[in-house]
């Protein structure tokens, strides 16, 4: 089995710097390849790059500007491997991930699989909040990416794998963004793939992204899944409702509070509490429990109310989603 890594960047040299230095001291010692496209950055890495070159095996191609999935997909095609370790560029890898996928590849071989992720004590307070909402149970985290107790896990585009005979059927990545990542599950299970999380396969995920950039992006998140849920009706689910029954409650408990009945509210003074303490004694940092409720609440709000229009513009009102939300689709040459 070899392995190519599948880098696409835009914009972020410093990124790529940290990525292939902590690829650099990786324990695995097979040989294997980094392949990393430049997406039409006006900020390259190819400096970053040279300083790399007789250190590790590195293939980098620059190509015009069509989003991350069309850039992964370039990536897979100029690649030499069997087997495909797509990360983003803003992940630091520890020295044992490619060794620990080897050995569940080898233990229980799968056409596609992904992995979780984790804050390193260097990160910022901010990233580190940010890293809890989007991991933690208490929060759509246990949904998106860390949980083994659900069925037909769906790999995020962060950190996955996929096999060249899976790539080539299912054609790559769509001009989706976000929820690529998920579109491509679904299609890999209705061609007789399956997809698996492994639970050793961490990757560090700096997330390098302001509060503002983060509402954006989990608004994002919330658009793309009733376009997905259009698309294949039979894979929604009522957890995918939840932000936007969140958001709703909320607005409902201040209504009620109005009148004097005192429970809703109470009930999400009780959650966020919750998640108070819960961010507090993991993080060992009363700051980033406070900024964890920023992000969380951001992170409801953005997806719940982004999913709310989306479900009412594309389930409700028919619309095209490509006509509705523009800013969701890249366009990719053929």
């Amino acid at each position: 089995m070899f392995f190519s890594v599948i880098i696409p960047v835009y914009n972020r040299p410093d990124e790529i710097k940290e990525l292939l230095e902590s690829l650099l001291v990786s324990n695995y010692d097979k040989e294997y390849e980094i392949v990393i496209v430049e997406d039409g950055s006006t900020v390259t890495c190819s400096n970053e790059i040279e300083n790399f070159k007789g250190k590790l095996n590195i293939s980098y191609y620059f190509k015009e500007n069509s989003g991350p999935g069309d850039s992964r997909n370039f990536g897979m095609k100029k690649s030499k491997g069997d087997y495909f370790i797509i990360f983003d560029s803003d992940c630091i890898i520890p020295k044992e991930y490619l060794t620990e996928v080897e050995n569940e590849l080898t233990a229980n071989y799968v056409d596609c699989f992904g992995g979780s992720d984790a804050a390193l004590d260097s990160f910022s307070a901010i990233q580190k909040a940010i890293n809890f909402a989007m991991t933690s149970f208490l929060t759509t985290g246990g949904i998106r990416g860390g949980s083994e107790k659900l069925t037909k896990f769906q790999p995020r585009s962060f950190n996955m794998g996929i096999s060249k005979k899976a790539f080539e059927d299912s054609k790559g990545f769509g001009n989706i963004h976000p929820g690529e990542d998920p579109d491509l599950s679904i299609r890999l299970w209705k061609l007789g793939y399956e997809t698996r999380l492994f639970p050793k396969a961490i990757v560090y995920h700096k997330r390098r992204i302001d509060w503002d950039k983060f509402s954006v992006q989990v608004t994002k998140f919330g658009k793309a899944r009733p376009i997905l849920n259009s698309w294949y009706p039979e894979y929604s689910k009522l957890t995918f409702f939840f932000p936007t029954i969140f958001v709703i409650g909320v607005y409902f408990s201040i209504v009620f509070l109005a009148f004097g009945f005192t429970l809703p509210i109470v009930c999400y003074i009780f959650y966020f509490l919750l998640i108070l303490v819960t961010a507090t004694v993991k993080n060992n940092s009363l700051k980033i429990g406070f900024l964890s409720l920023i992000a969380v609440f951001k992170q409801f709000f953005g997806y719940g109310n982004g999913f709310l229009e989306s479900y009412i513009k594309v389930i409700l009102l028919k619309q095209k989603p490509e006509i509705a939300f523009p800013e969701l689709f890249f366009k990719v040459k053929s």
